[in-house]
């Protein structure tokens, strides 16, 4: 018999002609009452397909004394007894019991699959009987779930976030998400970070929890509220954050305040310059226009056909050729002797934004501008 099931998203493009197994006359929907799942079925040559949330899975780990549930050793093990590491292997969790009446063993490999991402993992590590949907912090970090308290942590304490809604439907449902409701879900979002960064229990949901670990920079880590309207500024004025308009808008700035005033808290305003430009370091502009301009060019392009006529952005972009983008000055292809000078020239509160991977550029090539950066722009600039 066939399944009723329709995988929505960016899945469907993943997945390809496998949806069409969910039509397969010998496609069978498993009904175990685990929780967490959302659906599941086993296609006619024995694949187990599953639906569900993906929790943190920390065993194995130096963080797993920090979970409530966590241990010191995984299901799977290396020759030499060694358990997975969390924070290195991408691997997921079935629950006990489960894996064994589907002919599933410790250490088959499955796919996991979240918007447009599709990452490779081991089935490592054994979990509660009535659970399903954990996984690594590896697999998490490379499904896009990486933490802001595990950035912050890693940086010394120097990350900064800017948190904005977005503008895309697309991407709305891609993950599932209610584009009509996109204000209420980022208010609920902030409140949960700002609570779950205390570390202490608080409501979420129907349910209580606590988060651990806390984040190294106290209270919290550096996040901002982006966006160009007015309801973004009262929004960031509410919550106590900084503001982040994506564009030079001073009268956005000062309506800011004046809402800071109206609500009793404090804040500031990380405003762009009047003119933006994103950087590429090269030693021979000139050349790094001719081998990746085309990178640039797309990536502008791009942005610019999601804009739609209320968005206003420091680098929106109207180039239709090379020639044209180079001119515009948004993108810039500099040397670092060029870098140093711009530096120099915005005085001590200069800024630049450097952008490596820019338009699909290939891995390589990105280095070798953060490298010139690194090596060739900062010393000279203590």
């Amino acid at each position: 018999m066939s399944v009723n099931h329709q995988v929505t998203g960016f899945a469907t493009i993943i997945l390809d002609s496998i949806v069409n197994l969910f039509h397969h006359p010998k496609t069978q929907t498993i009904s175990a009452h685990l929780i967490g799942k959302e659906f599941m079925c086993r296609f006619p040559s024995g694949q187990l397909y599953f639906e569900s949330k993906l929790d943190l899975d920390t065993d194995g780990s130096v963080y797993h004394n920090q979970d409530g549930t966590g241990q010191g050793e995984t299901s799977a093990k290396y020759k030499d007894k060694s358990s997975l590491d969390a924070d290195l292997v991408n691997y997921f969790v079935l629950p006990k019991h489960f894996y064994q009446p589907h002919g599933i063993r410790i250490g088959d490999i499955g796919v996991v699959i979240y918007g447009i991402r599709k990452v490779f993992a081991c089935f490592g590590d054994v979990g509660p009987p009535d659970k399903l949907g954990e996984g690594s912090i590896a697999l998490h970090r490379e499904l896009g779930h990486e933490t802001i308290v595990g950035r912050d942590t890693a940086t010394g304490g120097r990350l900064i976030v800017v948190a904005g809604l977005g503008y895309r439907p697309e991407e709305y449902a891609a993950h599932r998400k209610d584009w009509s409701r996109r204000g209420k879900l980022l208010d609920e979002s902030l409140d949960a970070l700002l609570k779950a960064w205390t570390g202490e229990p608080f409501q979420y949901g129907d349910a209580t929890v606590r988060v651990t670990p806390r984040p190294l920079t106290q209270p919290h880590p550096t996040i901002l509220v982006g966006g160009t309207s007015k309801v973004a500024a009262r929004r960031a004025a509410r919550f106590g954050l900084p503001f982040f308009p994506a564009a030079n808008l001073p009268e956005l700035e000062a309506y800011y305040y004046e809402q800071c005033t109206a609500q009793g808290t404090q804040g500031f305003c990380m405003m762009p310059a009047e003119r933006t430009t994103m950087l590429f370091v090269a030693e021979d502009p000139d050349k790094a226009w001719a081998e990746i301009g085309h990178h640039l060019l797309h990536e502008a392009q791009t942005y610019s056909g999601w804009q739609t006529p209320d968005i206003r952005s420091a680098v929106h972009s109207h180039a239709t050729t090379l020639d044209e983008l180079r001119k515009e000055g948004i993108y810039r292809i500099a040397t670092p002797a060029e870098c140093v000078a711009l530096a120099e020239a915005q005085g001590e509160a200069a800024s630049m934004v450097i952008h490596p991977l820019c338009g699909g550029m290939p891995i390589d090539r990105g280095w070798e501008c953060v490298q010139l950066y690194i090596d060739d722009v900062i010393p000279h600039l203590a």
